[in-house]
């Protein structure tokens, strides 16, 4: 069940928002969901944050700014230091 779980995200969050033009192109695609899904996606088991923690940023660190994972499709916000 975990791996299915798994595909089912990868193919709802990602793939169903793109077109993929040849196998290097797919690798491309899911090497940068996965920086995504380890960096910045918010996981419910983990208490909303991600498998490579995240810190939380106080309001005197900056205004906030967003990094865009997949060209957009993602985003995971900070703030500026």
């Amino acid at each position: 069940p975990y791996v299915e779980r798994l595909i089912g995200s990868v193919r709802r969050e990602c793939l169903d928002h793109l077109i993929v033009l040849n196998e290097d192109h797919l690798g491309r695609i899911l090497a940068a969901y996965f920086s995504y899904y380890h960096e910045a996606r918010a996981h419910l088991s983990l208490d909303r944050n991600s498998p490579i923690p995240r810190a939380v940023c106080p309001p005197e660190q900056g205004k906030v700014v967003a990094k865009a994972y997949l060209g957009g499709l993602h985003h995971c916000y900070t703030r500026a230091a």
